[in-house]
């Protein structure tokens, strides 16, 4: 039990930290700017659709489905999925996140390297953060210093990857999101700040991920050294 629980937990404590900063911005920012309308009244869905099409994307489909904040892009269908709180409020909070997903789908279309590496990485980096920390802790306790605790940590370094490109992807992503917020006039003025201030919390999240996931790298680093 002591690989478990031992002084190489305490590289995790920042990372912790912000993840729980991370999330009470979120819910902070989200709660408050749901309740707020846009001056238009056009809701996410609508304003999606609207800037998919004036970047020439309208064969991207949108869906609705339930899940709060369960909004996501998926390039191999080409569809925008939407939760219902997302597609079918008028919030400044549902125009940022409609708008951010849509930010995925320009990147898409313009071939952004960031979001296609990303891309490439997801089969590696889903087998990394669960089979590599697995064959890590196997080789641990059973093996000491064997080639499952360098395969392990290989492994994990492939999620650890994808979560650092993630955060262009995502910050890119928003900044499009934005942009095209302003210049079709779907926000205006103090509008523009509130969706801002969503999507910079939500940010803050990815950075979160990537710091957790670079001290836990450190941490199978620090325990194979040990031993």
């Amino acid at each position: 039990m002591y690989y478990f629980w031992d002084w190489t937990f305490i590289l995790l404590v920042p990372a912790l930290i912000l993840g729980i900063y991370a999330q009470a911005r979120v819910s902070s920012a989200y709660n408050r700017y749901s309740q707020i309308p846009s001056s238009r009244g056009m809701t996410g869905a609508q304003g999606a659709r609207q800037l998919l099409d004036s970047e020439g994307l309208m064969d991207v489909g949108i869906e609705v489905a339930g899940g709060r904040l369960s909004d996501h892009y998926d390039p191999r269908s080409r569809t925008l999925t939407l939760s219902a709180d997302t597609a079918n409020s008028t919030s400044l909070a549902a125009l940022g996140v409609a708008a951010h997903e849509a930010g995925h789908a320009m990147q898409h279309a313009a071939g952004y390297v960031p979001f296609k590496f990303r891309g490439a990485l997801v089969p590696v980096a889903n087998v990394g953060s669960y089979l590599g920390m697995a064959l890590f802790f196997i080789g641990l306790i059973f093996t000491r210093r064997g080639p499952l605790m360098s395969i392990g940590i290989a492994l994990f370094s492939a999620a650890v990857l994808f979560t650092l490109v993630t955060l262009p992807v995502e910050l890119n992503a928003s900044r499009r999101a934005m942009v095209a917020l302003q210049n079709r006039n779907i926000l205006v003025g103090d509008e523009l700040i509130g969706a801002k201030k969503v999507l910079s919390a939500a940010a803050l999240t990815y950075v979160a991920a990537a710091l957790m996931a670079i001290l836990q790298l450190l941490r199978l680093i620090a325990l194979s050294r040990r031993n």
